[in-house]
């Protein structure tokens, strides 16, 4: 499964032109602050971007970012401008070829961003195998992942791994494509299937579970939209199963797998996230409004003290009325959230 993957993307595949769906591709809109840090990054390594989501989320001044199945660098150079010259951005990918697009251009990116020395470092190496790579052990504030772990053979091993790497109250914060079904286990044995990032997609209530079961917070969904398959050859192999694109993050943040109602808690949202001055956003959900108290349950308050975003807000201490957390009320099903796109220049 990895040789085929790695003939997809570092032979098959030389720029995102040659992808037969839209599975692999950036859906997100792009906010505006990042459109101009995105035109800095070098065009041969943004034509060569396989990813289904935006991974940049707010806060990264500083931090240690690790990103799982980088390809050649794209993520990787925009996330080394948002953290600045003093945090650091690793990234792991197994495929030579697209690594050796990421390494030859990091003096280039250094310059263009004004720093003395380049603050990102790339790791050839599996996923699945993370605590093999002498990378240090709750040594991530951050770790990123845009379209990849479907990708994987042994999802769990990745996220098991991802959550020894993270530092209390970090973050794994990722765009991945999910199924609306389980799949026939023979679809994993076509290398378009598999290489256009369907074949080997997650039933959505099957990552919700093994997401849980390596010690992470219950799921956050972000945003999630539908995937449009117009090749009809493989449309045809996967019907009738659906498939859609999803961000999630996950904290890792002990005694937060959710639960229905707790003691309620009051959170005051400072203004202070630089990219979010009036309104920030935790998921599809949570959105605070700077001075506005907001009820919430011990959930989303013990996510949210032990995170990087713990100085932005004002705590209660609690004892209040009970307050449901939402997620755990509503319906996880990213199906349930995705809205088709409008536009076929989407991706």
């Amino acid at each position: 499964m990895h040789d085929q993957v790695q003939r997809y993307y570092g032979e098959t595949l030389t720029r995102s032109a040659d992808l037969r769906t839209d599975a692999c591709c950036d859906g997100a809109a792009v906010p505006a602050a990042l459109k101009p840090l995105l035109a800095e990054i070098h065009p041969e390594v943004s034509e060569r971007y396989f990813g289904c989501g935006l991974v940049a989320p707010d806060a990264l001044e500083g931090l240690r970012v690790l990103d799982l199945g980088c390809g050649a660098g794209r993520d990787v150079y925009l996330l080394s401008r948002l953290v600045g010259e003093q945090g650091e951005v690793v990234g792991v990918d197994m495929t030579p070829a697209q690594l050796a697009v990421a390494e030859r251009h990091r003096a280039y990116h250094a310059e263009r961003y004004g720093y003395g020395r380049s603050n990102v470092r790339f790791v050839e190496g599996r996923i699945e195998a993370l605590g093999a790579l002498g990378l240090p052990a709750a040594g991530f504030d951050l770790i990123v992942s845009n379209c990849v772990l479907n990708l994987s053979p042994d999802k769990a091993a990745v996220l098991a791994g991802a959550y020894e790497l993270l530092a209390p109250g970090g973050e794994l914060y990722f765009a991945d494509v999910y199924g609306d079904r389980r799949l026939p286990a023979a679809l994993a044995e076509d290398p378009v299937l598999y290489g256009e990032c369907l074949a080997g997609a997650l039933y959505w209530a099957d990552f919700l579970a093994l997401a849980r079961a390596a010690g992470f917070s219950a799921p956050r969904l972000l945003e999630a939209r539908p995937l449009a398959i117009e090749d009809v050859q493989v449309a045809d192999k996967v019907a009738p199963a659906r498939f859609c694109s999803a961000t999630y993050r996950l904290f890792k943040v002990d005694g937060c797998d959710g639960g229905a109602a707790d003691d309620g808690y009051t959170l005051t949202y400072r203004g202070s996230v630089p990219q979010a001055p009036e309104v920030w956003t935790l998921d599809r959900d949570w959105r605070f409004r700077t001075g506005q108290p907001v009820a919430v349950s011990s959930h989303i308050e013990r996510i949210l003290r032990a995170s990087r975003f713990a100085r932005h807000f004002a705590f209660d201490a609690g004892g209040g009325d009970p307050h449901e957390d939402v997620l755990a009320a509503s319906d996880p099903n990213p199906f349930a959230t995705a809205v088709a796109c409008q536009s076929a220049s989407c991706c």
